[in-house]
C-alpha cells in the first residue's frame, strides 16, 4: 500500500494514522524484557476476535487499568481488581480474557527463567526472507505451535497458536514486513 508520504507499507499499515504510526515504529520491532512481553501477550490475547485497531486505540487505558503491565503488580490483582476492571469501559469488559490475564501473569511471575527467555526460546534460529505478497504471511507457524503448547503446559491461558504467532509478529521474534515495505529489516539484538 503506497500513502499518502509515497513511503510503501505493508497491506494493512497505512489504512489509518493510527496503523501508520504503529506500522512504521513498533511492529515487528524487537521487543525485551519481561513486562514489555507480558503487555504484547495481554493485549493480543484481548484482541481475540476483535480488530487490532481497537486494542490499539485502547492501549493507553489498559496500561493504566493493568498497572503498566507490572507481571508482579497484576499477579497480585484480587477479585476486587477483576470486578473493576469489568467496569472499566476504556479496555475490552471480557471476564474470560480478564481472568486469563490475571491468571497469566501468576504463572508469569514463578517462571523461573522468566517470561522473556521463555518466548524468545521460540523465535526461529534463522529468520526467512520477508514475506513477497500477504498470501505468503502465516497465521500459525511449527514455532507458535510449539510457544502455545509450552504456554498451555504451564498454565497460560488465551494464548493458542495464532495469538502466538501475532505475539512473533509484533515483538520482532519474525520479520514479516512484506517485501518491498519502506521499513529497514531490524537486525537483532546481540546478547550481553
Amino acid at each position: 500500500m503506497l500513502g499518502d508520504d509515497g513511503r510503501a507499507r505493508c497491506f494493512w499499515g497505512g489504512s489509518t494514522p493510527d496503523y501508520v504510526t504503529y506500522h512504521d515504529s513498533e511492529w515487528g520491532r524487537e521487543v525485551r524484557g519481561d513486562d514489555a512481553l507480558f503487555e504484547r501477550m495481554t493485549l493480543e490475547a484481548f484482541q481475540s476476535g476483535l480488530s487490532w485497531i481497537t486494542i490499539l486505540r485502547k492501549r493507553p487505558a489498559f496500561r493504566a487499568a493493568f498497572a503498566g503491565f507490572s507481571i508482579d503488580k497484576v499477579a497480585a490483582f484480587s477479585d476486587a481488581d477483576a470486578a473493576r476492571l469489568m467496569a472499566d469501559t476504556g479496555i475490552v469488559r471480557n471476564r474470560m480474557k480478564i481472568d486469563a490475564a490475571l491468571a497469566n501473569a501468576r504463572v508469569a511471575a514463578d517462571l523461573p527463567e522468566g517470561l522473556d527467555a521463555l518466548l524468545w526460546s521460540y523465535a526461529p534460529a534463522h529468520k526467512p526472507p520477508r514475506p513477497a505478497t500477504r498470501a505468503d504471511v502465516p497465521a500459525i507457524t511449527p514455532e507458535s505451535k510449539a510457544m502455545a503448547k509450552d504456554l498451555k503446559k504451564r498454565g497460560f491461558r488465551f494464548v493458542g497458536p495464532t495469538t502466538a504467532y501475532a505475539l512473533m509478529q509484533a515483538t520482532g521474534m519474525v520479520d514479516d514486513h512484506l517485501a518491498g515495505c519502506w521499513v529497514p529489516p531490524i537486525e537483532p539484538a546481540k546478547a550481553t
